[in-house]
């Protein structure tokens, strides 16, 4: 197809070329015939013209017919490279964002494999040897069995997180209404206050009347997310403070945390499938895929909104979301029905 494209473009091109040299051409002559013209006016016969009148016409002709043939030849020569020159940049602009994505879709390809082979490969390894034993009980069985489990689990997280972050991205089943933050904050906390108590983690959410434009379990699971970071990065018997404020039309909702830190070399990172945030932050071993800020980062685009963040190592960190108000939220989605 493409040697199909190149040779009709070759053909239209040179016919092209072709067809200006001869009307040129034919301009030209009407040009010199008028001039000889003048002469018949004065009854003058072409062949009673004097010679240098008719070689000069043929020498102007002849130089015309040449410089006609090279400056054809060498504009259509620089329009051809021009042209091709653009199409290409023009090209590769647009097919990056292709490019991109296909390179992030066999990235995670790779880190989903990798994810899922772990576990299997494990339950594999302890049945083949468990297989291998003479001896084996009922009570291996069942230490075995357990194990088995705790893959499973694994897997089983994995596979929902996987899910989750999918539902996101396509922007499956969300109703968007105005929703108080309060409750947002506050059921979030409930779920992770077991996990902070296990840490002696304090949490503090601040009281806050602000309502924003979205889905109400998105938001809280949003927020899940991220006080569950906070707690996995803080140190044992610190604080994480929650809370929420209005920004013009706008409102943002903070999750402070008092652990290591991000380094900034690692921040652009962060929101990447399967990216490991415990490299940055701490020496110790954290539990998790790397898909819980991918998929807070999905819940805030489908909500139109700004996720930030900003630490200082040793120090802690702050995730910053900014969300719509209800009312600017309603009038950007009128706008958009109304199609201004």
């Amino acid at each position: 197809q493409v040697a199909k494209n190149r040779l009709h473009y070759w053909i239209i091109n040179g016919t092209r070329v072709i067809s200006m040299y001869q009307l040129s051409l034919r301009q030209f002559r009407a040009q010199a015939n008028r001039e000889i013209g003048m002469f018949r006016n004065f009854g003058i016969p072409e062949q009673f013209l004097p010679d240098d009148v008719v070689s000069a016409r043929e020498n102007i002709l002849h130089e015309f017919t040449s410089h006609a043939i090279g400056d054809l030849v060498f504009f259509n020569l620089a329009i051809l490279v021009i042209a091709g020159t653009g199409s290409y940049f023009l090209a590769r602009r647009t097919l990056r964002p292709i490019e991109q994505s296909v390179e992030a879709q066999r990235q995670f390809t790779a880190d989903a494999s990798h994810e899922l082979r772990t576990p299997l490969t494990a339950m594999k390894t302890e049945i083949e040897v468990a297989m291998r034993n003479s001896s084996f009980s009922t009570e291996n069985a069942k230490t075995l069995l357990r194990s088995n489990l705790e893959e499973i689990d694994t897997l089983t997280d994995l596979s929902d997180s996987l899910l989750r972050l999918a539902r996101y991205e396509e922007n499956n089943g969300l109703v968007f209404s105005p929703v108080a933050l309060q409750s947002v904050l506050t059921e979030a906390n409930d779920r992770v206050d077991t996990h902070a108590e296990k840490k002696r983690i304090t949490i503090e959410v601040r009281p806050t009347s602000d309502t924003v434009l979205g889905d109400q379990q998105a938001l809280v699971e949003l927020s899940v997310i991220l006080l569950d970071n906070a707690i996995k990065y803080s140190a044992e018997e610190s604080s994480v403070t929650a809370w929420a404020e209005r920004a013009g039309h706008s409102v943002r909702i903070y999750i402070r945390d008092h652990g290591q830190g991000i380094r900034a070399v690692d921040i652009p990172r962060i929101f990447d499938r399967f990216y490991r945030a415990d490299q940055s932050r701490s020496k110790q071993h954290v539990h998790g895929y790397g898909l819980g800020l991918a998929i807070a980062k999905a819940i805030v685009m489908r909500h139109h909104g700004q996720i930030d963040v900003k630490s200082v190592p040793g120090e802690g960190t702050t995730f910053t979301v900014t969300l719509k108000s209800p009312v600017e939220g309603l009038g950007t989605s009128l706008k958009r029905s109304l199609g201004q």
